[in-house]
């Protein structure tokens, strides 16, 4: 995950009159991150039927756990699964290596599998995989095809770190080491497949940084926040979450890829934190993403694309007690272990719901 959000302003200037906005065929979508980092969590026949009792069609896995996708098939629920940063290099090498993987992996599963995930947050992974990424997508798309599964959607999520500079949305920009050799490639690669971006985006980690600076209620998406203006363009943000999508949009638009949509693939308030983590808290996360589920189901996109409606994945489905890092990182469920509600929110357009006050 993204633990750090640059709030850096620039003075380059992108007209709003150039953003190309890209119809969508539906409205937006919610779906879960189904992280399995605990000792303690349902079998993935329980989690199926609880994502089922809950109304939840799309789920997003970081693996190809056999026992988790053979849960999943015929069950009406689609998957998005994800081939390991620790697999990136031999995938980049040899297309032998995806054609296997397809096979075992996909193959069997084809009926319930709607993307692939080719790492995740390879820019700030320690392990220095950037340049094997693009490779890799290629390979495993060159695969897909090969085995007849081509309308898979391959992409690779980003963390906001791979920005130099997010405020104001407008001057949204990637950073400079990462656009040739990374960026514009991964780029032009989505656009010849007509896939989506995908992005993780955290406001909770912007408003710890930055407690002063922030309104809560504008991180939280929460109907009584402050408004900000863009000086570049004079769009009006209600929410920290549009903002931030809205500068990986422009900063796909600096390098002249206007045409190319996100799916956001993570994004989650966390139930519980250490002391140091402004903000994280039961009502807070409450009203983060019920907020967000609420504003997901209008339809309607960012300041910046009005028209493509937003899909989202939440993370994450369950507390997981084996994650290392702050206390956060252990809270950020919508369940416990046990299956019972860490808060009560909409997960689906037809349920009502009220939102929950923000505390500090």
């Amino acid at each position: 995950m993204d633990f750090f959000y640059l709030f850096t302003v620039s003075l380059f200037i992108i007209s709003a009159t150039h953003f190309h906005h890209v119809l969508a065929d539906r409205g937006g979508s919610i779906g879960i991150n189904y992280g399995r980092i605990a000792d303690n969590l349902p079998s993935p026949p329980q989690v199926v039927e609880l994502l089922k009792q809950q109304g939840i069609t799309k789920a997003k896995i970081y693996d190809t756990d056999s026992s988790v996708l053979t849960a999943f098939a015929s069950s009406g629920v689609r998957i998005t699964v994800a081939l390991p940063n620790e697999q990136l290099a031999a995938a980049a090498a040899s297309p032998a290596f995806t054609d296997s993987w397809v096979q075992s992996n996909i193959l069997p599963n084809r009926a319930s599998i709607e993307a692939i995930a080719v790492g995740n947050e390879v820019f700030v992974d320690p392990s220095n995989v950037t340049a094997f990424l693009v490779p890799a997508m290629e390979n495993v798309y060159g695969s897909l095809v090969k085995f007849g599964v081509g309308s898979i959607k391959v992409s690779s999520p980003i963390a906001l770190t791979a920005l130099q500079n997010s405020y104001p949305p407008s001057a949204g920009n990637f950073k400079e080491e990462l656009i040739g050799g990374a960026v514009k490639p991964m780029l032009s690669f989505l656009r010849r497949t007509n896939s989506s971006i995908m992005v993780n985006a955290y406001p909770f980690f912007a408003y710890t940084q930055n407690v002063k600076s922030i309104d809560l209620n504008y991180a939280l998406l929460g109907s009584n926040s402050s408004v900000v203006t863009d000086p570049n363009n004079g769009l009006v943000y209600r929410s920290l979450f549009e903002a931030q999508i809205d500068a990986v949009y422009a900063a796909m638009i600096a390098l002249n890829f206007d045409d190319i949509n996100i799916v956001v693939t993570e994004t989650g308030w966390p139930s519980q934190g250490d002391a140091k983590e402004a903000g994280a808290g039961i009502a807070n996360a409450a009203a983060y993403n019920g907020n967000l589920v609420r504003r997901v189901f209008t339809g309607s996109g960012t300041p910046l694309r009005p028209r493509v409606p937003l899909n989202v994945y939440l993370f994450a489905l369950f507390n997981e007690n084996q994650k290392p890092g702050p206390t956060s990182e252990r809270n950020y469920g919508l369940f416990y272990p046990d299956q019972r509600k860490v808060y009560d929110i909409p997960l689906r357009a037809e349920q009502p719901g009220s939102t929950t006050a923000a505390k500090n």
